[in-house]
């Protein structure tokens, strides 16, 4: 860990944070009820996670977790989801973690294995939803995770990180960080697409307009904090040189190597200078943060997603995160949203649908950008 997690949530503060929610709060579940939960299902809540519970008890949607008098076999299944997810993509998707032994051929010696080694796997307790927090007992500050198969999302740097930014369109501002074994794999390397970091979108330019609106919504997508890799930068610049665009910096930029990385940042920044891109971005001159900024992201993300640039699913938690949930939650994207959350849903990915919820994303998409712009909230 590199940087020093937050203080320890009050009552007071889990308190301000359900405000928040939208939803029925019910009282707060008391120690031994804390401490009998996690004796009935064998695990642990963090200590963030049990002061946010014991300050009050959110209900009225099915997104949350009932655990005073929630159906046993459901709260069973939600504990075991995360596991179950990994299993699944082994299984199914041929995923193995590069610290497990060698994979065994068959697939069930495969599993039994994976399975074996995800007993020592940090203990994941759900949230709300799939947002999932580690249930490491007497730690906080750990993130919260947004969980289905080996598709791992950070959604907060901690408990009110994440609850400011999924329900009230605000975000610390925080970096990145992750903080917990095994599960922080998939945020920093491994198959799972991080919300946080770089756009993993498929280049599409083919003429030097296209070329010169990609490195606007770069451009854009870093003037809201956004974070790309070098090779993204560098390859930006590179489509753009072959398309005839013309700048002092573009050469320069796709002319880095690989030990010449560090460049790209400073690199890419002067392109959009030199392009006459600077007076033409948008300002932060809202309430909500960068709110121009962030509804000409979303369309250009939504055009990702119906050019097949952009995987419906990671766009679809793209702009659940920096499009619905940094601008208030506008009902026109709800639609979008929804759509992700089914594509997200561990019932539906268990019965293979998931080719039909990423369809219903790309058709919701599309309707969006045919209709007026910013859509109608």
């Amino acid at each position: 860990m590199t940087a020093q997690p937050p203080p320890l949530l009050t009552r007071e503060d889990a308190r301000r944070l359900q405000s928040m929610l939208g939803t029925a709060i019910g009282p707060g579940l008391s120690e031994r009820e804390l401490d009998a939960t996690e004796a009935r299902f064998g695990f642990t809540f963090s200590a963030d996670h049990r002061v946010f519970l014991s300050a009050g008890l959110p209900h009225g949607s099915s997104s949350w977790p009932d655990w005073r008098g929630g159906d046993a076999e459901d709260l069973a299944g939600r504990l075991a989801w995360p596991v179950d997810g990994v299993l699944f993509d082994v299984e199914r998707s041929g995923f193995w973690h590069p610290a497990w032994p060698s994979r065994p051929s068959e697939t069930s010696e495969a599993l039994r294995v994976a399975r074996t080694e995800l007993e020592s796997a940090p203990q994941l307790v759900p949230v709300y939803g799939h947002r999932y927090l580690p249930g490491t007992a007497g730690e906080h500050g750990h993130p919260v995770l947004s969980v289905h198969q080996t598709d791992i999302i950070l959604y907060g740097n901690d408990l009110a990180d994440y609850i400011h930014h999924e329900f009230a369109g605000r975000s610390s501002g925080l970096v990145s960080r992750t903080t917990i074994d095994f599960w922080s794999y998939f945020v920093d390397g491994g198959p799972g697409i991080d919300v946080t970091l770089p756009t993993p979108f498929t280049p599409y330019a083919t003429t030097a307009r296209e070329a010169v609106d990609c490195l606007r919504m770069l451009a854009l997508e870093r003037l809201i904090g956004r974070r790309h890799h070098p090779e993204q930068l560098i390859e930006a610049g590179l489509t753009a040189l072959v398309l005839d665009v013309e700048t002092e910096s573009l050469p320069l930029l796709a002319g880095l190597s690989r030990s010449e990385h560090e460049r790209a940042d400073a690199l890419f920044d002067r392109v959009p200078a030199e392009l006459g891109l600077l007076q033409d971005l948008p300002s932060d001159t809202t309430d909500l943060p960068w709110e121009a900024a962030r509804w000409e992201l979303v369309r250009w993300w939504l055009r990702l997603i119906v050019n097949g640039s952009l995987d419906p699913g990671a766009g679809g938690d793209l702009i659940t995160y920096e499009g619905w949930g940094a601008l208030a939650r506008p009902q026109s994207l709800r639609p979008l949203v929804d759509r992700t959350d089914a594509y997200n849903d561990r019932s539906a990915v268990r019965r293979g649908d998931r080719d039909r919820s990423a369809e219903a994303i790309v058709e919701e998409a599309g309707r969006l950008l045919d209709g007026p712009w910013p859509p109608q909230s």
